[in-house]
Order: structure tokens, then sequence, then C-alpha cells
């Protein structure tokens, strides 16, 4: 497969003209690196990483959650009279929902904050930086915000994306599932944002064929 052209990352992803100059290379050497090396595996991963990135310009995870929006997505973690002293917080949101999992510390500890989601799909966790920095050769632990540079957030997502099996999802024709794998961590689940990633995946097949 011939390298991605900044036209068609365009086309696929409009949204992504403020920052397709840097992206362009990033992606590339990514997919080269990473065997996303067809068109059904790149129209994936853009589509993909398109929806979990608002399109390349979100590489931070935005934990500004109203108290409502807060019960409605972690119905475990708080409850309408917990909520209203976490609204519009994001550090400590990020704390609080992180915490005791993912290889995080308790919620004094800061690591929902410090490794909250970055990069193009969203790594998310001490556990999971420590793997993507062995996976890349770099000191994500100590230095998480490297995932905040175009080069690191593509080719975080595309290891990300080749260690869970999705190149071969893509050959596979389950588009669906590897949205659900992104979003949930199990094929099978309709993934949040379904129809929006599935438009993209059509769209970037018809401009990349």
């Amino acid at each position: 497969m011939t390298p991605l052209a900044e036209q068609q990352l365009l086309q696929i992803l409009p949204k992504a003209r403020p920052v397709a100059g840097v992206f362009l290379p990033a992606i590339n050497r990514a997919a080269l690196r990473w065997k996303i090396d067809s068109r059904v595996r790149m129209a994936a991963f853009l589509a993909q990483v398109g929806h979990e990135s608002g399109q390349l310009r979100n590489l931070v995870e935005n934990l500004n959650y109203s108290a409502e929006a807060l019960v409605r997505t972690w119905p475990t973690r708080f409850t309408p009279q917990t909520a209203g002293a976490y609204a519009r917080q994001p550090e400590k949101i990020a704390n609080k929902v992180y915490s005791g999992r993912m290889g995080n510390g308790p919620e004094g500890s800061g690591d929902g904050w410090c490794f909250r989601g970055r990069g193009l799909l969203q790594v998310t966790g001490r556990t999971n930086y420590r793997a993507a920095g062995a996976g890349l050769g770099l000191p994500l632990e100590d230095q998480p915000e490297l995932l905040e540079q175009a080069e690191h957030a593509a080719q975080s997502a595309a290891w990300w994306w080749a260690k869970h099996g999705l190149n071969e999802l893509a050959d596979a024709g389950r588009f669906t599932d590897i949205g659900s794998v992104i979003n949930t961590g199990q094929p099978g689940r309709v993934p949040h944002g379904a129809a929006e990633r599935k438009a993209l995946y059509d769209l970037a097949l018809k401009v990349l064929a």
C-alpha cells in the first residue's frame, strides 16, 4: 500500500486540517511499523482513531463532566448525592474514576489524573502506559505527557491496534468488533459512537479505493 496522502487524510477527517501536516508523516510511520498496510486496515484505523481523537485534535481525555454526566457515565462510582462534589473538576474526577484499577494507586495517589487517556486511542492507566512504553521504547511511566506529541500519539495507537489483533479483525471485515474492543475491551458489544465510526470507515474505504 502506498503511503497515505494529505489530500486523502483530509477527505476522511476534514476537521484535522490544522494538524494534518504534523500527523500525516506520524501516521504513515506508525502504519509501516505496525503493519497497517492494506486498504481495509488503514480505513479501519483512520475511522477508529478519527472518532476517538475528535479527528486528530484531542490527544488528552476530556474529563470535564457535569454531575448528571458523572452519574450516567460511572453509575457505580457516583450517586446523585456524591457527584456534585466532583462535577467540573477534571483532575478530581480522574483520580476518583481511575483509582485502584489498571495499575493505578488509590484516589489520593494522583495516578488517575497522571495516567488519564492520551494518544490517538487514549492509552489509560499506569499498567497500559508501562506496556506501551515497553512496546515503543519510551519512558511513558515517567513521562506520560509524551503521548501528547503527534509521533508518539500515532505510534501508541498503532502499537495498541496491532497488539490487540485489530489488523486481523479488519481483514475479516469485523469493523464493529474493532470499535467494541477499543471502547469496551471485548468484541460483541456496541461501542459508543458506533454510527460515526461506521460512517468514517465507509468514507475511508471510498477515499482509499
